[in-house]
């Protein structure tokens, strides 16, 4: 899938840093930065005649010249134990853009190519080092949000969803084996294997898919977040409210209102999970185009959101424009935020919930900071009945992932339909071979090319 040259890039963040690294992968990695590094203490000392995994302190030279660019360690791993599995030199250099920048053009010049996004991964993974989904936790690891979201990546980057894929593919396996010989071989019978065991092992592979699919609502929530709207009138406190949550002033708050004329979107942390808080503009009868724009922008995000703050005047009582709040909140989880406590209140909260029958009601004062962390607590409450985890269990977090387990699982109904009408055994097997192909998609044992660049063509350059 790609010619075996020697590729080069900058693997670490772009910026002002202490230290950055210039990655070297291929063939011909460590004869290309030995045509450059010149050992401190040793000046004739070559790099391809070191020991692997070791590390070497010089400067990094122009050949022709002999004009120092930089005072480095490089690091040189050889093949096979490498990330790439194949001949790494890693040159660790001063962390501004232009030493980095310098150093990787100058080895491009003495032999790489400039490694496309992704590609060192890519190589990692079609060298079989690590399987398709291992390569995709990569960038969960680096992406990752809260520590819940670190440990699922983790969890998937050292093989967790991996073993249990193979284990279930194994099953569907020796079950096609064995129903394949049945075809071939009609005049012998297969030692403990007719239709019921056939069935009883069918039943037992869709539970173990159940159990995997179960998982994926927590995956997604660990990974992406909770989509959080903060919504109800025009100064009743959101902003107020989304500045105490992330316990910085992020949004604007004046006492006039209608301040808030955009969505705000900000992620905070709560017991591990990642909230994206959108503070939407005032819901109201609009009083000019921009303001209009901005509460159906509110109305927009109301409508995808996985939770509802929804916001009250604990001063002000309950309206006729705040119970059409309320009426649009209908059917999402929804936690009503009686604000401002903290002055002389018109509102009475067990009457409210009476009235509204809901108990996800919380007092605050946004601006004193009381009540805020009931409020994070009960979010923990309606996220996982109280239950904010870290777990041992493999997640789902990756939406292919997903896809590909559920059209197993059809696949695997379909063989229990088939063996339940007693049809021929050819039809089963058909079924069996569609979901181990689909299965395979994780891993990446039976994905096509094309899948494979995308993946990777969302990776950063160095990685």
């Amino acid at each position: 899938m790609y010619i075996k040259d020697t590729i080069a890039a900058i693997s670490t963040a772009v910026g002002e840093g202490g230290i950055g690294i210039v990655r070297i992968s291929g063939p011909e990695a460590i004869e290309i930065a030995d045509k450059i590094f010149k050992s401190y203490q040793q000046p004739d000392k070559k790099l391809n005649k070191v020991d692997t995994y070791t590390a070497h302190y010089g400067h990094i030279i122009k050949p022709e010249t002999e004009q120092v660019l930089d005072e480095v360690i490089s690091l040189v791993m050889k093949a096979p134990k490498t990330y790439t599995k194949e001949d790494v030199v890693e040159i660790n250099c001063h962390g501004g853009m232009v030493p980095l920048q310098k150093i990787l053009e100058l080895v491009l010049d003495v032999g790489a190519r400039l490694a496309d996004p992704g590609e060192f991964t890519k190589r990692a993974f079609l060298n079989g080092r690590i399987d398709l989904s291992q390569a995709e936790a990569i960038m969960d690891v680096i992406n990752s949000q809260t520590e819940a979201g670190l440990e699922a990546a983790m969890d998937q980057l050292e093989g967790g969803l991996s073993d249990q894929i193979n284990n279930i593919s194994q099953k569907i396996l020796r079950l096609l084996a064995n129903l394949e010989a049945s075809i071939d071989f009609p005049e012998d019978e297969i030692e403990d294997f007719n239709s019921e065991e056939l069935e009883k092992r069918v039943i037992e592979i869709l539970s173990e898919i159940e159990d995997l699919l179960a998982t994926s609502k927590q995956g997604r929530i660990v990974k992406e977040g909770i989509q959080t709207a903060i919504i109800g009138k025009p100064n009743v406190g959101k902003s107020s409210l989304l500045n105490a949550l992330l316990r910085e002033n992020r949004a604007i708050v004046t006492e006039v209102p209608g301040t808030t004329r955009d969505v705000i979107e900000e992620v905070i942390n709560i017991d591990g999970i990642p909230l994206k808080i959108i503070d939407t503009a005032g819901i109201r009868e609009a009083e000019n185009e921009v303001e209009k724009i901005g509460i159906e922008k509110s109305e927009k995000f109301l409508k995808r959101a996985d939770l509802v703050l929804l916001v009250l005047d604990a001063h002000c009582g309950i309206t006729d424009e705040d119970r059409k709040i309320i009426g649009l909140a209908e059917g999402k989880d929804t936690i009503i935020v009686v604000n401002k406590t903290d002055l002389e209140p018109k509102l009475a909260v067990e009457e409210l919930k009476e009235e509204l029958d809901m108990e996800a009601v919380v007092e605050t004062s946004a601006t004193e900071g009381i009540g805020i962390k009931e409020l994070e607590e009960l979010i923990s409450d309606m996220v996982f009945g109280g239950q904010i985890k870290s777990t041992d269990q493999t997640l789902i977090t990756n939406l292919r992932h997903k896809e590909a387990i559920e059209d197993a699982y059809e696949d695997m109904n379909r063989v229990k339909e088939t063996v339940e009408q007693d049809l021929p055994a050819d039809f089963v097997t058909i079924d069996l071979k569609s979901a181990l192909e689909k299965l395979g998609k994780i891993t990446g044992d039976t994905v096509d090319e094309d899948i494979i660049d995308r993946i990777f063509a969302d990776f950063c350059l160095g990685k």
